[in-house]
């Protein structure tokens, strides 16, 4: 295993950080090495608010949920899908733009995820640890009020980085033969994958909290299809200008 592959495979979630902050010549460094991530049509649909104001990450650690770890982070930025720089480009070179179609949602949101992605790994690779933060979507319109973020331009998630104050245990993947299919979608065995990885993720729980988490995979997943439905974000897409069409 080389030492990519190794970094890669151990990615956990840090919450706890020293109190070190992550210097400015770094972080350029970091957002460089994300920008050299694919990018659909070399559109680069995103930006990133690197958010130092204290007030700013304390309202925003509450709009998430109260993660109280955005406002302790070395750095809290906030990765924001953006299709308004490019759309305007091409309207100044002569074309006349559609704008709002499901597709550049879908190009501006894969773009910052595989930028986002690539700066953890830079991190990562440097030792500082990161947690995403998907909470800000609990309330985007507040959160982009307080970044002044325009039409066209919407939060995805948010990132704490920084120095690790904690050492915590990767945590547990799906086995490989539930995801890698080959020629067609074969789901004839998944049941049974699922019931294996919920077995290895009930253990984990168990001996990461001393027996005081008792769950599973499974049980897990179960307000992602409930309680965090977040059903504002279609209305609060259209409302930016997004997947209209």
């Amino acid at each position: 295993m080389n030492p990519t592959i190794e970094l890669l495979k151990s990615h956990r979630s840090i919450r706890k950080f020293k109190d070190q902050p992550i210097p400015r010549a770094l972080l350029e460094e970091l957002v460089q090495a994300g920008q050299c991530a694919a990018t659909s049509s070399h559109v680069q649909a995103y930006s990133i608010i690197h958010v130092i104001n204290p007030e700013n990450r304390e309202k925003i650690a509450e709009l998430a949920g109260g993660q109280s770890y955005v406002a302790s982070a070395g750095a809290f930025l906030v990765f924001c899908a953006d299709m308004k720089r490019a759309t305007e480009a091409a309207e100044r070179a002569g074309a006349e733009v559609t704008r709002g179609m499901t597709e550049q949602l879908l190009v501006a949101s894969i773009d910052t995820a595989l930028m986002a992605q690539n700066l953890a790994v830079a991190a990562e690779s440097e030792g500082l640890g990161l947690c995403y933060i998907g909470g800000i979507r609990n309330n985007p319109e507040a959160v982009s009020e307080l970044l002044q973020l325009p039409e066209h331009v919407y939060p995805v998630f948010g990132m704490c980085l920084g120095y690790p104050d904690q050492n915590p245990e990767v945590k547990p993947r799906l086995p490989l033969a539930s995801i890698l299919k080959e020629d067609r979608y074969d789901s004839r065995n998944d049941e049974a994958l699922v019931a294996e990885f919920d077995d290895t993720m009930h253990r984990y729980y168990l001996e990461r909290t001393g027996g005081n988490k008792n769950t599973n995979w499974s049980e897990q997943l179960k307000p992602l299809f409930t309680s965090k439905l977040r059903a504002h974000m279609k209305g609060f897409l259209e409302g930016r200008g997004f997947g209209r069409k």
